[in-house]
């Protein structure tokens, strides 16, 4: 036990986190003697990191094979998983998978088995079927989110799978929301469980702005401006009125990006990545952002529309004030629109509305990279490039963020055209990249 919490320990430090919170510190001690824990917490609140440092005490370093696997509602939250490991550095191999992704990017990384293997139902369920690789070796099922799995209709598959594993001895279910159901096709027996769901976010204000008028836009318009460049999401029930309301804070020069399910899946990524590094505060999302998705502090929410279930208000409200921050979730109630007995909030003005401190300095620009972590390339020789040979200081250079094939870099907008003219062409290794902003 020595041996893991060195191990924990240095992990810590690599991601920059001085000591686990109190949901976290007993997870780990459960989920290490457990052999089934349902762990329930708010978004935000760090379950990831909570399942995964027991998890990775349980592999075996020379064993070559799969033996943790995590089932996700979306892709998103599979990237996600994913990223966290890696940023762990624990010298484990994960992979995440998902639908929509080439099955050739599937086969290559399949190629040498990851430790920890990361997917959606359907296409984890599709490598079973094919019998991509032994399933024998799994010693440990999560279902993260699995509330929302079970919702979206991934039950049939989620069965199959689990019924297809002979030797999983450790099941970890998670989400945000209180459990409802827990479903049958898992066979638990006496789960442990840890609730923090009524901890973690007494510092959100939610607020009810009402429309004098029955057309939302122009209300949602001016509160976006009274809030100033604070990072935000606006929640919106389907995707042709995200198209609407864009078009619409386009019209008002109001930066932002989209993120939805009929986008193509490089759209949504990119979409995540200049939000996460600046280049938008605001994002403009359905409930498929509600959940599993990386993003940074956000100061508010705004509900264009109405969440339909108390589930979807919740967990809207949990991209803001996590991990006990403050975040105001602001609800915009239209001319003779009825609230549902979930809401229930103090009515303000749109005079009443008080951003905090705005830092109007930074604007960032995301730069595209035409090379990744196949071709050896690290964040650091990033740096390296950007820093040295294109004479940044440290101040003017923003998040980067490495992937397979490429990578994205922020840069002050300021230094963006003089940036592409000395670095265009450079090499990165042993490779010639193409250096140029995404639009």
């Amino acid at each position: 036990m020595a041996q893991a919490i060195k191990n924990q320990q240095e992990i810590l430090a690599k991601m920059g986190i001085s000591q686990l919170n109190a949901m976290q510190e007993e997870a780990l001690q459960i989920i290490r003697g457990a052999e089934e824990t349902i762990l329930l917490s708010p978004t935000g609140t760090g379950k990831t990191i909570a399942f995964l440092l027991p998890i990775l005490e349980t592999l075996g370093v020379k064993l070559q094979e799969v033996q943790a696997l995590i089932l996700v509602p979306s892709r998103e939250l599979a990237l996600q998983i994913e990223q966290v490991v890696r940023e762990m550095g624990s010298g484990f191999k994960a992979n995440a998978i998902y639908g929509g992704r080439a099955g050739a990017k599937d086969k290559e990384d399949l190629k040498h088995k990851p430790a920890i293997l990361i997917g959606t139902p359907g296409r984890i369920a599709d490598h079973i079927r094919r019998e991509t690789f032994p399933l024998n070796f799994i010693n440990t099922l999560v279902l993260d989110e699995f509330d929302k799995s079970l919702e979206v209709g991934f039950e049939a598959e989620m069965k199959e799978i689990v019924w297809s594993l002979p030797n999983v001895q450790k099941k970890i279910l998670t989400s945000a929301t209180k459990a409802g159901e827990l479903p049958a096709f898992m066979a638990l027996r006496q789960p442990f469980y840890i609730n923090y769901l009524k901890e973690g976010v007494n510092e959100l204000s939610v607020k009810i702005v009402k429309s004098p008028a029955k057309d939302k836009l122009e209300t949602l318009g001016l509160i976006v401006q009274k809030l100033g460049n604070q990072p935000g999401i606006i929640f919106c029930n389907f995707k042709d009125s995200i198209e609407r309301v864009s078009d619409y804070l386009a019209k008002i020069n109001i930066s932002h990006g989209n993120f939805y399910g009929g986008l193509e899946q490089r759209d949504r990524e990119r979409s995540l990545i200049m939000f996460r590094n600046g280049t938008y505060n605001l994002l403009l999302a359905t409930d498929l952002a509600a959940r599993g998705i990386d993003v940074p502090e956000i100061k508010f929410i705004i509900h264009y529309h109405l969440p339909v279930k108390a589930e979807e208000f919740t967990h809207r409200n949990g991209r803001t004030a996590r991990m006990n921050q403050s975040g105001t979730a602001y609800v915009l109630q239209g001319v003779d629109e009825k609230l549902p007995d979930f809401i229930d909030a103090e009515t303000i003005t749109l005079e009443q509305i008080k951003p905090e401190e705005i830092n109007d300095e930074v604007e960032w620009t995301t730069l595209f990279i035409s090379g990744g972590r196949k071709d050896k390339i690290s964040k650091g020789d990033i740096a390296g490039l950007f820093l040295k040979e294109g004479n940044l200081r440290k101040e003017e250079l923003g998040v980067i963020e490495l992937k397979q094939d490429c990578a994205f870099v922020a840069v002050r907008a300021e230094r963006v055209k003089l940036i592409i003219k000395e670095l265009n062409n450079s090499k990165l290794k042993k490779k010639k990249v193409r250096i140029t902003v995404v639009e």
